[in-house]
């Protein structure tokens, strides 16, 4: 074969790929970008809707026994976005019908002021249209699983308008220490698709307007301090969430009995401590802290049980936006103590704790580009990079794996939480 013919031969192997993932990214960036546009937008009317019209908090266990039936309905029960990320290790495949499911779940969860967010939503939609769009395509099994995560991708950047992060955060999540960057061209494509998309249904892309110190070592102490505690609390964060899922689901085996009475007991909480600042998302509650520098001393401590109790219950969401709050929160009040303006502290706290739940230092450092700017980069590297270390092998995916060793360049294909998972290291 003279060098001619190879030249076009590779020529055509490579445009075959690109107009491959051209095709599958775009279609599957557009459904995401219209699916996660009308879903942002159900999640923020019935929010409205509960802020105008409290009494809808004491509709919660009825709304518990919705979401149960949601899902006995669709045949998804136990379908989590665990599953989304097994489906990317082994190709397992993700049922249609898990769309649905969690898009009206998630809903009424927040109709009924349960405390979750909606990446965790994103992420199973995303993965299943994903898989489903890999379907269309008659692709094998290696670009099923590829394409899951550009749906991943593209639902997350359609929620938040941060398509960098959500690019990496998709191609970070499944296995720690491993990127395919195969992955990047079709999930940026995606990403942009339905941010796109989603910008121009009107949707506003989350961002805060933060101002950040100037760069010198001992206000990167001060962060570095900052760090250390965050990644503990992003381990207290996914161990109480974990813990409370096991303990209710031993206790109450019945699913129906266990929302309603998780629905109860949210109820009685809002009303004990006489606020509605730990239902729903929280994200006004965020926008205080980092904006404004203003949160409640236990407000990361309350956050973290309603969060908790919601999710233990069966109530659908997701852990991300409650991980925000819950760093926002203790940033704010804990940067001052370290000698850190509370609302720097607050957008540290953020992404620190986020990295900590969720073991993607990349994406959790662009997720700060673009939620805050460019102008404190190095600290919120700093701040993911300490975290991401001294979280260790915790984490909100009980799916994930860990492939290397945070501290030494060593393979040790760890599941995270295997305490948990019944899973221990494997040596290579």
């Amino acid at each position: 074969m003279n060098g001619k013919n190879h030249f076009w031969i590779n020529a055509k192997i490579y445009l075959y790929a690109v107009v491959k993932w051209l095709g599958a990214a775009a279609v599957t960036g557009l459904l995401c970008g219209l699916i996660g546009t009308l879903f942002h937008v159900g999640v923020e009317r019935v929010t409205e809707l509960r802020m105008t019209h409290p009494w809808l908090l004491y509709l919660l266990p009825l709304l518990g026994i919705a979401v149960v039936g949601s899902y006995k309905l669709c045949r998804v029960e136990g379908v989590g976005t665990d599953s989304i990320l097994e489906e990317v290790h082994s190709g397992r495949g993700v049922s249609l019908t898990l769309l649905p499911a969690i898009f009206f779940s998630t809903v009424l969860t927040h109709l009924g002021g349960g405390s979750v967010g909606r990446e965790g939503a994103a992420l199973q939609m995303g993965g299943a249209i994903g898989y489903q769009s890999a379907r269309l395509f008659h692709m094998d099994e290696s670009d099923k699983r590829t394409t899951t995560t550009v749906g991943m991708a593209a639902f997350f950047s359609a929620l938040f308008g941060t398509p960098m992060a959500a690019t990496v955060f998709a191609m970070e999540i499944t296995n720690v220490g491993r990127v395919y960057y195969a992955q990047m061209f079709p999930c940026l494509v995606a990403a942009l698709t339905a941010y796109g998309v989603s910008l121009l249904l009107g949707v506003e892309p989350t961002a805060f307007a933060v101002s950040v110190p100037e760069l010198e070592p001992v206000m990167l102490l001060r962060v570095t301090l900052l760090a250390v505690l965050c990644a503990y609390l992003s381990v207290l964060f996914c161990e109480t969430i974990h813990a409370a899922g096991k303990l209710a689901a031993k206790r109450l085996p019945n699913p129906w009995l266990r929302a309603v009475l998780g629905g109860c007991v949210i109820v009685l909480l809002t009303l004990l401590l006489g606020t509605t600042d730990y239902n729903g998302a929280g994200m006004p509650i965020i926008s205080a802290a980092v904006t404004r520098g203003q949160a409640q001393p236990a407000a990361f401590v309350c956050k973290l049980i309603f969060t908790a109790v919601t999710l233990a219950a069966g109530f659908k969401g997701g852990e991300v936006v409650p991980s925000f709050f819950v760093g926002a929160t203790f940033g704010c009040v804990a940067g001052p103590l370290l000698g850190i303006p509370s609302g720097f502290a607050a957008a540290v706290g953020l992404v620190a704790v986020f990295c900590g739940a969720v073991n993607c230092p990349l994406a959790s450092t662009f997720l700060a580009l673009e939620l805050f700017g460019s102008q404190g980069l190095i600290y919120f590297a700093m701040a993911c990079t300490l975290s991401f270390v001294f979280s260790g092998y915790s984490g909100i995916y009980s799916s994930q794996r860990i492939l290397y060793d945070k501290l030494k360049a060593q393979y040790i294909n760890v599941q995270t939480n295997h305490h948990y998972t019944g899973t221990e290291k494997e040596s290579l």
